[in-house]
């Protein structure tokens, strides 16, 4: 009888150990705010400076009295950098709503903004294909950049300038392919 009584004594004990040790894993997730405030903190960043950017380029270019090539270039890729950087704070802003959605809790706020749908975020494995793509677009922005101030002034650069516009155009038809492939898998887990 003893026996008995010391063994469902351990075995008690060992379910309330199991039990709070399962109530700190759980609540150790609460650590996942940390990159969403950092996160929504960096995107309001790279809003404001993308912003700056294209309010200094507005002004630059009201105080210009004529347009030559070197001018309209400077304006095209400061408001590209401006694009550039709110790309940059979109990436942070879905990676900030993912985080949340994933390790935290479901927004119900957004069951009232049904119509937004890139910010609904349920696995890491969706939360990953919506930051690559815009990723691969801040790149490809990025390069069409540094696309307008290259000099091109032998074959060998030309040569150079189509490989990478091929690269580019492949990476997007890959995203493209991916994207699909990504929709037809989440219907089917919808269904």
């Amino acid at each position: 009888m003893t026996v008995l009584k010391t063994a469902a004594s351990r075995q008690k004990s060992q379910k309330k150990l199991e039990t709070f040790f399962e109530l700190l894993i759980w609540k150790f997730r609460l650590f996942a705010l940390l990159p969403v405030i950092f996160g929504l903190l960096s995107t309001l960043n790279f809003f404001v400076i993308g912003s700056f950017e294209i309010l200094y380029t507005l002004i630059y270019s009201a105080k210009l009295d004529h347009f030559d090539e070197e001018s309209v270039e400077k304006v095209i890729t400061s408001i590209i950098g401006g694009i550039d950087h709110y790309l940059i704070g979109v990436v942070l802003l879905i990676f900030s709503f993912g985080i949340y959605e994933i390790f935290i809790s479901p927004l119900n706020i957004r069951l009232k903004h049904r119509e937004v749908k890139i910010l609904k975020v349920t696995t890491v494995d969706q939360l990953k294909h919506k930051i690559m793509g815009v990723i691969v677009l801040v790149l490809v922005i990025s390069f069409f950049k540094k696309a307008l101030s290259m000099k091109i002034d032998t074959i060998v650069d030309l040569a150079y300038m189509a490989a990478s516009i091929l690269v580019v155009a492949l990476s997007g038809y890959l995203l493209h392919l991916q994207s699909h492939h990504g929709h037809s898998s989440n219907e089917e887990v919808d269904e």
